[in-house]
């Protein structure tokens, strides 16, 4: 970064959108994988598969700066997760309908929320947004 304390440009649209698609693969990887992992090793694993999706969701966040970050993982995260939980015909399921599966369930959805409605970090150099300063 030059001395002049500007941002970067902005990256081509073609890298966003790469970079969303990925963010949303990640996010299928991620709900596949906790959802073996929490019903694997109750309770840990549902801590691990929650600090799993946490971190995804948060990075995508802090990666992009857009609350576009946090949708692209937490929908490929949601449709990995409903997916794995509608079973089969035969009435194989991976889900069981415990607690902890309930919990994987609104916990991943309620830190998806929370990632997508923080604020983002102020541009260095920009105003703090408040009156008066």
């Amino acid at each position: 970064m030059s001395g002049s304390g500007a941002w970067p440009a902005r990256p081509p649209k073609a890298v966003r959108i790469a970079a969303y698609v990925g963010l949303a693969a990640l996010g299928v990887a991620v709900g596949a994988a906790g959802s073996l992992v929490q019903a694997a090793w109750f309770p840990l694993g549902l801590l691990l598969a929650l600090l799993g999706a946490a971190a995804l969701f948060y990075g995508g966040l802090r990666a992009t700066g857009t609350q576009l970050g946090v949708v692209a993982p937490a929908a490929g995260w949601v449709a990995s997760v409903l997916l794995l939980s509608a079973g089969r015909p035969e009435g194989d399921g991976l889900f069981t309908g415990g607690l902890g599966e309930i919990v994987f369930l609104f916990g991943g959805a309620a830190l998806a929320v929370m990632c997508a409605t923080m604020t983002r970090l102020p541009q260095p150099g920009g105003s703090s947004g408040r009156l008066g300063k």
